[in-house]
C-alpha cells in the first residue's frame, strides 16, 4: 500500500494531506495518468463520504493534469456546459467531481454530453487499505496505534472511509477522557461506540 503526498500548506483544508492508494482507488490513480485519452477529455469521479474525491481532484489538479470542479452536482448546469465547451476547445481534460452516484442534470445539452464522460468511482476499502487508513488518521491525531490495534480494529470495524474516521476519533476521544493510551478495552469501547451511532 502507498501513500501520495499532496503539495498542501500546513491548515490547508479539512482532512488528510496524504491520500492512501489501494485497490479501492487504484482504477481512479491509473485513469488519471491516462487523462489525454479520456472521452470527450472529461470523466466524474464518485465515491462514497470521506472516501477521498477531493484530494483525489487537488492532487490532479496540482500536478496540471487537468481542470478540476469539485462538487459538481451543486454546480450551475450553464457554467458546467461552459467549462465542457472549453476542454473541447482547449484539449485540457476536465475532472467533475460529484458526491451523489444518482446526479441528474437538467440541462438536456448538458446531460447528453455527460452521459459519455468516462465514470470514474472510488471503491470500498480492503482490509490492507482499511489498516492504512487507521494508521493515517491516528497519525493526523497524534495518536499512538500500533500494528497490533489495526489486526484487532480491522476484521471488526466498519468497512468503509468514513467509519475509521468515526472510530479513530472515537478511539481518541476515549483515551483522552480517561487519559490513558488507547488499549484493549478503549479499542473495544471505540468499536461499541460507533456501532450504537
Amino acid at each position: 500500500m502507498s501513500q501520495i503526498a499532496l503539495p498542501l500548506a500546513a491548515g490547508q483544508g479539512a482532512g488528510p494531506s496524504r491520500i492512501v492508494a489501494g485497490k479501492a482507488n487504484a482504477g481512479v490513480l491509473d485513469a488519471f495518468a491516462h487523462a489525454e485519452g479520456w472521452p470527450f477529455r472529461t470523466a466524474i469521479l464518485l465515491g462514497p463520504p470521506r472516501s477521498g474525491k477531493s484530494l483525489l481532484a487537488r492532487w490532479f489538479a496540482e500536478h496540471n493534469a487537468g481542470d478540476v470542479i469539485d462538487d459538481a452536482d451543486t454546480a450551475d448546469e450553464t457554467a458546467l456546459f461552459h467549462a465542457w465547451n472549453r476542454t473541447q476547445e482547449s484539449g485540457r481534460p476536465l475532472l467533475l467531481v460529484s458526491n451523489r452516484a444518482d446526479w441528474r442534470v437538467m440541462l438536456p445539452d448538458l446531460g447528453s454530453r455527460l452521459g459519455a464522460a468516462l465514470r470514474l468511482e472510488i471503491g470500498a476499502p480492503d482490509d490492507a487499505m482499511l489498516a492504512d487508513l487507521v494508521a493515517l488518521h491516528a497519525e493526523l491525531r497524534g495518536l499512538a496505534l500500533d500494528e497490533s490495534a489495526a489486526a484487532y480494529l480491522v476484521p471488526r470495524m466498519p468497512r468503509s472511509h468514513i467509519g475509521v474516521e468515526r472510530l479513530v476519533a472515537a478511539i481518541d476521544r476515549l483515551s483522552l477522557e480517561r487519559k490513558q493510551a488507547p488499549t484493549l478495552s478503549i479499542w473495544r469501547d471505540a468499536l461499541d461506540a460507533i456501532s450504537g451511532s
